[in-house]
């Protein structure tokens, strides 16, 4: 069984980070490995929450894996909330990164233009730098303007401008990025990505629904990683974890009793989980 080490969060109500990487990878048969960098007692959605920094964790568990041999299949890192997680988990990928494995980097930094609240500008800068370390990136067009230093454009752009930009993000580094949330004006979003390695690009596009929905960045990149280690192809990944998360929304939208703070993606398992038959 492949095994994959998701570095992010974990909130003890709420559906995102880790509380939605562990049940999809696992899911999708593959060993769900964790290290968590905080937990909280409620996602940051709700008005009100505990935070305890676990910074200090991830060198004496580095360390354990190593002395014990372990490997992994991809390394998977989400929200990382400080420079010195940043410094530390790049040492964790030098240490466990190999010919024969993926480092996938979900860089969340802020979304709708603006970066969240303890994020600035000299952030984006060292988490441009940090990308450097990944082999597949997957930002959204916020985190691609800042970490780029390109004016945030909400709409009005064209393919031209979405592959430029994606040529932009592999110069970084990494040989894969992938831009969330592409909308061309048709009433669609989807995602376009770049191989840089065979100057490619690929893009999957769906069903775009009103409002914004808690979590589904998460769920994407889960599901994505996820069906990467099931050796399914970058672009295939891509498409099955968007097919995913756009049923969860559908699934949700469906229940008048649905919760606000994270999509019911549970629901949307049998169907994601079908794909690895």
């Amino acid at each position: 069984m492949k095994r994959i080490l998701t570095i992010q969060d974990v909130s003890g109500v709420g559906k995102c980070s880790l509380t939605v990487a562990l049940p999809i990878i696992s899911a999708a048969q593959v060993e769900a490995c964790v290290l968590p960098t905080a937990v909280l007692s409620t996602h940051t959605r709700f008005k009100h929450f505990t935070f305890a920094d676990l910074t200090d964790e991830i060198e004496p568990t580095v360390e354990v894996w190593q002395k014990e041999g372990i490997t992994f299949d991809a390394i998977y890192t989400g929200y990382l909330g400080s420079y010195r997680q940043m410094g530390l988990v790049e040492n964790l990928i030098d240490a466990f990164h190999t010919k024969d494995n993926f480092i996938f980097i979900d860089p969340v930094l802020g979304d709708g233009g603006t970066l969240y609240a303890r994020f600035d500008q000299s952030f984006a800068d060292r988490m441009a730098l940090f990308c450097s370390k990944g082999d597949v990136i997957t930002p959204n067009l916020t985190e691609a303007a800042f970490m780029l230093h390109l004016p945030y454009q909400e709409s009005g752009y064209d393919e031209s401008y979405v592959h430029d930009m994606l040529r932009r993000l592999t110069a970084l580094g990494s040989s894969v990025a992938v831009l969330k949330g592409i909308d061309y004006g048709d009433g669609k979003l989807g995602v376009v990505g770049y191989d840089s390695r065979s100057d490619d690009f690929f893009s999957y596009f769906h069903e775009k629904f009103p409002g914004r929905y808690h979590g589904t960045g998460d769920i994407f990149a889960s599901a994505v990683v996820a069906a990467m280690a099931r050796d399914r192809s970058i672009p295939e990944a891509f498409q099955i974890a968007a097919d995913f998360t756009v049923d969860s929304i559908r699934k949700t939208r469906e229940n008048p009793d649905a919760c606000d703070y994270g999509v019911e993606f549970e629901r949307a398992l049998p169907d994601f989980v079908a794909k690895f038959k």
